[in-house]
């Protein structure tokens, strides 16, 4: 047996030893990001402005494309992803399996006399089928029941991989239930949209829009290929069922943002340029804590786009992972003994104004609106907890939860100091309210460094559902989630506060009392 010391050198060679593929050549990611997505610049290309109106409309205000229309949209896209050598097309979408699914059919239609045409119209733009008897549905119907079908998402551009057009979609039933993730994520978006939008009227009635956010971290362990195919424990489940207890552990952590590996950013290289041509806006990437685990993040999007990116990105690191000799673990926790893998989901509300709704503003009215949407979410976080660890409930899931760094699974908030501070003097004033301009100065004494401006809170990395400055960073989702799922507990449970809130506040209203004063009444109520 050999020594620990001598099994980590063995696993530092194999990550280090020459890489077998080249990096591309050297390029700006403004030049090719999104290159093979259906995105602004391809709209007004390829669409007449009457169908480039149309997908504006659907998307920001919810209104319909009606078939006529469709077939000028499809037209378009056709033409846009023949650019890009696609012969075939998928409606892409995402079943209760945890995975993505997809059925591929040609453009490629005969016409007889031995001759065929491209074909892609409008209904084959909207609507598909596929065959949904074979696909979990959580009990709602009969497995001898077996149409469905897939339905546009507009609000989620088009994309192109290899030589099919993927069109992201919604899956539902003969009978209308919904067989996916994205659908009761669409209907949780919509209800925040407008309970949102009714309580920012208190403070600005030019507000018509709310739109959730989110910003997703991506954990995983990479694995050479040929150890992988050794375990046949990990190989079916994705986690060490035997074995020694590793040699690094929690207590040693010098691999954590560490130099990476070269064959390991000859993967991130190739799997990030592959995820920034679709759109990904994959940003950052570092070593984690354990040995061969790391991270990847990208800037945040409008909750449903990212969503469909955290799926897609999943999917392509497995399949470059292989073309590296590598395979991918997103197994929440595949060793013992060793840091366990999460998904962070950076979740914030954002107004169609521009303001950020969970970020601490310079006056006391706009204060009160950031006060608002803070203790609503805290108030809906209390009142529904058993719902939202539900959400994040799975057998690889509740190996990791409180094991060494990972969340509790008692699912709690940590909001900081400061503002515990303020929710506590709710009772005499908001003016004492937090403000970026508070920010205190870090002395560090030691020259030549800039001054570090400290944040009002500290970053909690054992909490659940922390506050982190102008967002709420839900920690305890996990690694091979789909991110719908929680974030529809999550944004259902919030609309109902909001609403909620709403009629608490309105009767107060009704009653004489003036509108700052009923809503800072209502908030106390609720912090306390």
């Amino acid at each position: 047996m050999s020594t620990p010391k001598i099994r980590i050198q063995a696993l530092e060679d194999v990550l280090n030893r020459a890489p077998r593929f080249v990096d591309p050549p050297s390029q700006k990611i403004s030049e090719f990001f999104g290159a093979n997505v259906f995105n602004e610049d391809a709209k007004r290309m390829f669409l007449s402005e009457d169908a480039w109106y149309a997908v504006r409309e659907a998307v920001e205000r919810g209104t319909r494309i009606d078939r006529k229309m469709a077939d000028q949209v499809a037209s378009g896209m056709k033409e846009w992803a023949a650019t890009k050598g696609a012969t075939h097309y998928t409606h892409w979408f995402q079943p209760l399996t945890g995975l993505s699914a997809e059925k591929h059919d040609a453009f490629f239609e005969p016409i007889g006399g031995g001759r065929s045409i491209e074909r892609f119209d409008g209904s084959m733009l909207v609507q598909q089928e596929p065959d949904a008897s074979s696909f979990p549905s959580g009990g709602i119907r009969n497995t001898f029941e077996a149409r469905g079908y897939t339905a546009w998402d507009p609000a989620s551009p088009a994309f192109v991989i290899g030589r099919t057009l993927c069109i992201p979609t919604i899956f539902i039933s003969y009978t209308g239930e919904a067989l996916d993730y994205k659908m009761p994520l669409l209907r949780a978006i919509r209800a925040v949209d407008d309970a949102a939008t009714a309580v920012c009227h208190y403070f600005d009635k030019d507000v018509t829009k709310v739109t959730c956010t989110l910003g997703w971290e991506q954990e995983y362990f990479l694995i050479d290929k040929a150890l992988f195919h050794a375990r046949p424990d990990i190989l079916m489940t994705g986690r060490a069922l035997f074995g020694h207890i590793p040699a690094k552990g929690q207590q040693l952590e010098d691999h954590y943002f560490g130099s990476i590996p070269d064959r390991v950013r000859a993967f991130m290289r190739e799997f990030e340029t592959e995820a920034l041509m679709l759109g990904i806006p994959v940003k950052t990437r570092h070593n984690e804590v354990a040995p061969n685990q790391f991270e990847c993040a990208p800037v945040f999007e409008e909750l449903n786009l990212a969503v469909d990116h955290n799926v897609l990105l999943m999917d392509i690191m497995e399949k470059v992972a292989q073309r590296h000799d590598f395979r991918v673990l997103l197994h929440e926790k595949p060793y013992a003994g060793v840091n366990g893998s999460g998904k962070h989901n950076n979740w914030s509300l954002a107004t169609d104004t521009g303001r950020n709704l969970l970020k601490p503003a310079k006056t006391p009215k706009e204060n009160l609106q950031f006060l608002t949407f803070f203790v609503n979410t805290i108030a809906a976080i209390h009142q529904h907890a058993d719902v939202l660890r539900a959400s994040i409930a799975s057998a690889g899931n509740d190996h990791r939860l409180g094991a060494n760094e990972a969340p509790p699974a008692i699912i709690s908030t940590f909001i900081g100091t400061h503002l515990s501070s303020l929710l506590d003097g709710l009772e005499k004033s908001i003016k004492g309210a937090m403000t970026p301009d508070r920010k205190t100065v870090l002395k560090l004494d030691i020259g030549r460094i800039p001054p570090v401006m400290l944040d009002n809170t500290d970053r909690n990395r054992t909490s659940p559902f922390a506050f982190t400055g102008n967002k709420f960073e839900f920690r305890a989702v996990g690694s091979s989630a789909n991110c719908a799922g929680p974030m529809t507990v999550l944004n259902t449970i919030v609309a109902a506060q909001l609403r909620v809130f709403k009629k608490q506040v309105d009767a107060l209203i009704e009653k004489g009392t003036k509108k700052d004063e009923a809503i800072l009444r209502v908030i106390r109520e609720n912090s306390s």
